[in-house]
């Protein structure tokens, strides 16, 4: 549970913030987000609505250590950060991440979150990268092509940012997941555990895309390739699996552009936790749903404890087994 217990909080949160008024299962994902998150974000990509529209400054904590503005433009400067970058929209993935903890010597949290709101019943596509359970800021800054995630968050999360590992330990990835957005009787909303959308391996699932294309090619074509030669072709496709490669633009000579990949998804209706699949997850419900071995006795008990009326049950992904589903209905 530590290594997502930022999560769980947020989950906490919003649960919280929906009980006050704060906001309410129509908000706008991003107030939901920031009103329900408080001051748990390393890093916020559209910094420039926080501000204007939510109130919600990145900086606050890094502006009060200095002692007024122009001194916390030069520090800022100094971390390769532009001012003109402070309050933009960056558009990079992900939407949010939470500052990192350290738990016995061990970085934990600084779990992403993505935001994926719709108005029917399934889910939005994923636009930017392959949804999956574990991401490092390593790889996020490959898949983005630039490392303004990663030093925004290394800024924000301060003295932690200096471990040995920060950059390359695996954070959990969950999805803000909204359907039938904007009708009072239909609408569900979950903060989903990556693994119920990645149930195959990345690169498995990177591989059969590619031998696929390869197929369609060969029968729209109607070429004629030795079985030997296609087994060979098979074998070195099945090479091609890292997708921080596949993102990261190529360098092809004398081209004047330089090509890159954006691989993008479409959820399975069976994918989808909000699907007719899984009836258990009502209408008018906020969800936290997470994998086995996520989902403990001690998730449960620690949920449980600050929300009593929290309804606790399992799921069976056609896909993926069993996944635990953590109810609030409103």
């Amino acid at each position: 549970m530590y290594e997502f217990t930022d999560a769980v909080d947020f989950y906490i949160g919003i649960i919280k913030a929906l009980k006050s008024g704060i906001i309410n299962p129509h908000s706008p994902l991003e107030e939901i987000v920031l009103k329900a998150g408080n001051d748990s974000f390393a890093y916020i990509d559209n910094r420039r609505d926080a501000k204007g529209k939510q109130g919600y400054d990145l900086w606050a904590t890094a502006k009060n250590q200095c002692e007024d503005e122009e001194q916390f433009i030069n520090w800022i400067k100094s971390r390769e950060i532009a001012e003109k970058l402070l309050y933009s929209k960056s558009e990079q993935f992900p939407d949010f991440i939470f500052k990192v903890r350290k738990h016995e010597g061990k970085l934990i949290c600084g779990s992403l979150l993505e935001l994926k709101d719709s108005k029917s019943g399934s889910i939005a596509s994923f636009n930017s990268t392959l949804p999956t359970k574990y991401k490092s800021l390593e790889e996020i800054d490959v898949i983005n092509s630039k490392n303004l995630v990663s030093r925004v968050a290394s800024i924000i999360d301060s003295k932690l940012s200096s471990e040995r590992f920060y950059h390359t330990f695996e954070r959990r990835c969950f999805y803000l997941v909204r359907t039938h957005a904007g009708k009072d009787d239909k609408v569900k909303i979950s903060i989903v555990d990556g693994s119920f959308f990645e149930t195959l391996p990345k690169e498995h699932l990177i591989y059969q895309m590619f031998l696929n294309i390869l197929r369609a090619h060969i029968e729209k074509k109607e070429i004629k390739i030795p079985p030997e030669t296609l087994t060979q072709l098979e074998k070195a496709l099945s090479q091609v699996t890292d997708q921080t490669i596949i993102a990261s633009s190529q360098i092809i000579e004398k081209a004047s552009v330089r090509p890159r990949l954006r691989i993008m998804a479409e959820v399975h209706s069976e994918g989808n936790p909000h699907s007719s699949f899984y009836p258990e997850v009502s209408e008018r419900s906020l969800n936290f749903i997470a994998g086995a071995p996520a989902y403990k006795k001690e998730l449960a008990e620690a949920i449980s404890q600050k929300i009593p009326e929290i309804e606790v049950f399992t799921i069976r992904h056609r896909r993926n087994g069993e996944h635990g589903v953590f109810q609030f209905l409103f």
